[in-house]
């Protein structure tokens, strides 16, 4: 099954004259790049981004462009077919991404998404009116005709609560908007989730993708989220890291347990909780001794 707005895994199975198709077996696509990867050959298996296109009829479109965002014709004049990419979007159907208007005309917005066609998000999918060069959150989705479209009406696609998710478990993010409590982020493209400013020691920007860790599902079933590994795994990690680089450095890091923690994470990329219990682990074997604006191999 080829599945449209997702990369698939389909063979090159023939050249007809300037035309390369590519097929899964009970179907086959029209690769647009119109020439294949180097050394690729009939019979070669590609990844690919596969979508609906438009052309005109033959007897119309001798020398004329594609669709595109600033094309007028009449929607009725253009013949869809399946077509194909090795270029890779910067979202695929279901995802939510943080993407640059590029242009605007009768039909909606478009937005640069890596592909040479942009993506349209029509009039009715816009919560308020769109400006070419700003960025948006939007959601990629198939409209009734198979048609790759986005809104920005992202909220009815996620949900605030769950009982999927477990404390511990990694997840992708993508940073949303700020508030009091801290900043909101998109949760593997479904949920809503928290990052807490009391624990957040790295700047974060709106649309910026990172791993990170639920830390625990609250009573409301809302998601409190972490970017630092939780449990004792990630401390004895860092006690080894701490050695090292205590090793290099002759035995003293001008780091302690008093270290502001914006120094701790430009150093170590671990919150200040983390790195004391990383140095406490290492007092107790006693293999350092911690002063007040260092720590030292014994």
């Amino acid at each position: 099954m080829i599945t449209i707005g997702k990369l698939n895994k389909l063979k090159v199975v023939k050249r007809q004259g300037a035309n390369i198709y590519l097929g899964n077996g009970t179907s086959t696509v029209l690769l647009a790049d119109k020439k294949l990867p180097e050394n690729c050959q009939v019979g070669d298996v590609l990844e690919v981004f596969v979508y609906v296109d438009y052309d005109l009829p033959a007897r119309l479109s001798a020398g004329e462009p594609d669709v595109s965002r600033s094309d007028t014709r009449p929607a009725n004049l253009w013949q869809r077919h399946l077509a194909a990419t090795v270029r890779t979007p910067l979202a695929e159907v279901g995802n939510i991404a943080w993407l640059k208007v590029a242009a605007l005309n009768y039909a909606g917005a478009f937005l640069e998404w890596g592909l040479p066609k942009d993506l349209l998000v029509p009039f009715s999918e816009q919560r308020h009116e769109m400006e070419v060069g700003k960025y948006y959150l939007v959601k990629v989705f198939l409209d009734d005709k198979k048609r790759l479209a986005a809104t920005t009406r992202i909220d009815g696609f996620l949900s605030d609560e769950s009982v999927y998710f477990k404390a511990g478990q990694k997840v992708s993010l993508l940073i949303a908007d700020k508030t009091e409590l801290g900043v909101k982020a998109i949760v593997n493209n479904t949920h809503w989730g928290m990052l807490y400013q009391n624990e957040l020691f790295q700047p974060l920007s709106k649309g910026q993708k990172l791993e990170g860790y639920i830390k625990q599902i609250r009573d409301d079933h809302k998601i409190d989220l972490s970017l630092y590994q939780p449990g004792y795994g990630k401390v004895e990690s860092l006690t080894d890291t701490i050695l090292a680089r205590l090793q290099e450095n002759h035995g003293v890091m001008m780091l302690s347990d008093k270290s502001p923690p914006e120094a701790i994470y430009a150093a170590f990329g671990v919150s200040k909780k983390v790195f004391k219990q990383a140095i406490g682990a290492l007092y107790k074997k006693k293999l350092i001794s911690i002063d007040k604006n260092s720590i030292r191999l014994i």
